[in-house]
């Protein structure tokens, strides 16, 4: 497979050591349990483990793929569970970066003005907009054809194969408004590390595809695999993966992103009798969701215990404050090489 930028990253390693200012200065609260997730994290990695990456949230509109892709191409995560947006959105900033548009006022946008933005077809997510046409049918009209050629051929693939398929062909390269080391669904591409993805139906090019599905363009619709499918799929790579390491999980914000996956493991030990399936190793969940009742997000990880996901001596760690500002100070911490 063709490399899709210089592999000599030493450049990008420099953190200007972050780290260390990290663990000179967070020392209590929300900063003191990010200190502790962070070393959790290396030291799960520094004895063999792996990590499953979790994104819910807007991560890869709001550019998480300056650090999560550098994460990835220094195999600090192995594999990854997201929601359909956060796979496609990653694609949309790839090659309509310089149509996005910023809006730091959001807050006092009256309806007027966010009329205003849909006649621009500008869709907005918190302070920016994603352009319509740039972006979303962009893709559309370049993924349409791999949906279209596979239904022909009666072939299926999952949603993040189907991503892969098009970056791999190189259709996209000329379009690219940002540097490609930046985007960390071309990093796990080229790791070709398992991207899983429940509920993809609810994500634009899920709405996309629906759309064709209905107009007759693709005749089955289950071209693009199914959730259930997915759980298979995941299934497999926790049974082969948990065989031989220990496995985290490192969740960012809530819902089915993080449910989902985690998910698997009272799966194969209850439902499939597979008693013997080792539990997740580790947790962390970064989430600005505060605990409620019923809630997933808002869950403290206990609860987790008493549905056999995480055991009682299992490392758990919840930061409670911005993904956006958290999770890049925890990969630059764990990328640092020498913290004394």
């Amino acid at each position: 497979m063709k490399k899709f930028f210089n592999q000599d990253t030493s450049a990008r390693l420099k953190t200007d050591n972050v780290a260390r200012f990290i663990k000179h200065n967070f020392r209590h609260f929300n900063a003191a349990a990010l200190v502790d997730a962070a070393e959790g994290y290396r030291e799960l990695i520094d004895e063999g483990g792996c990590m499953l990456m979790v994104l819910a949230g807007a991560m890869s509109t709001a550019e998480l793929g300056l650090s999560l892709a550098e994460m990835i191409r220094n195999d600090k995560i192995h594999g990854l569970c997201c929601t359909g947006a956060n796979l496609e959105e990653d694609i949309f900033n790839l090659v309509a970066h310089d149509h996005y548009r910023r809006i730091p006022g959001y807050r006092d946008l009256t309806p007027a003005e966010e009329e205003d933005l849909l006649k621009n077809h500008l869709n907005r997510v918190t302070d920016t907009c994603i352009p319509e046409e740039e972006a979303i049918r962009r893709i559309e009209h370049e993924i349409l054809d791999l949906w279209k050629d596979a239904d022909k051929k009666g072939q299926r693939y999952f949603p993040h194969e189907f991503i892969y398929r098009l970056l791999q062909s190189e259709r996209l390269s000329p379009l690219y408004q940002i540097d490609p080391k930046d985007s960390w669904v071309l990093a796990a591409c080229e790791k070709r590390l398992p991207i899983f993805v429940p509920g993809w139906e609810d994500s634009t090019l899920g709405n996309v595809y629906a759309s064709h599905c209905l107009r007759k363009h693709i005749s089955n619709v289950h071209t693009v695999k199914s959730g259930i499918e997915y759980m298979m799929f995941l299934s497999d790579w926790y049974r082969k993966t948990a065989g031989s390491k220990a496995v985290g999980f490192f969740q960012i914000g809530g819902g089915i992103a993080g449910d989902f996956p985690i998910c698997v493991v009272p799966m194969l030990r209850q439902d499939m009798g597979l008693t013997e399936t080792p539990l997740w190793k580790y947790f962390c969940q970064i989430s600005d969701s505060t605990t409620s009742y019923g809630s997933y997000s808002g869950a403290v990880p206990n609860e987790k215990i008493t549905w056999e996901k995480l055991d009682v001596d299992t490392p758990k760690y919840v930061i409670e404050s911005d993904a956006t500002i958290v999770a890049p100070l925890i990969f630059a911490y764990v990328l640092e090489n020498n913290l004394s």
